[in-house]
């Protein structure tokens, strides 16, 4: 059973940085993506940033070049660095696992963590 734990959140003002930390445990295999989602209040999910196997990366527009997603495969750890924060980056951030053993994909998804952003 795949387990992750996130870390990092907390309150910030605007231009500000945070690094949100996504530990996983269990069997996490060869092929997958890891990634970071966020909810805002009265708003949908929405893919922030995802990191593949081989390191490949995408953003959400509105996060190119503030935010840099990374992992560090020895650690089980992915890190999501958020620099010049911005209040419309409030919300709960999801770590998000997806791995993928032939055909069947499993799918895995951390507590949450809150950022919040002030003006």
């Amino acid at each position: 059973q795949v387990q992750l734990v996130e870390s990092g959140g907390g309150l910030v003002q605007a231009g500000g940085s945070l690094r949100l930390s996504c530990a996983a445990s269990g069997s996490i295999f060869s092929n997958n993506a890891m990634g970071w989602y966020r909810q805002a209040p009265g708003k949908q999910r929405e893919l922030v940033a995802v990191i593949n196997t081989a390191g490949g990366s995408n953003y959400l527009d509105s996060v190119k070049g503030r935010f840099t997603i990374s992992k560090d495969d020895a650690k089980k750890t992915v890190y999501l660095q958020m620099n010049s924060l911005k209040p419309e980056d409030t919300g709960v951030y999801y770590c998000n696992l997806r791995q993928w053993v032939t055909v069947r994909k499993y799918e895995y998804w951390g507590q949450g963590t809150q950022v919040t952003v002030s003006s």
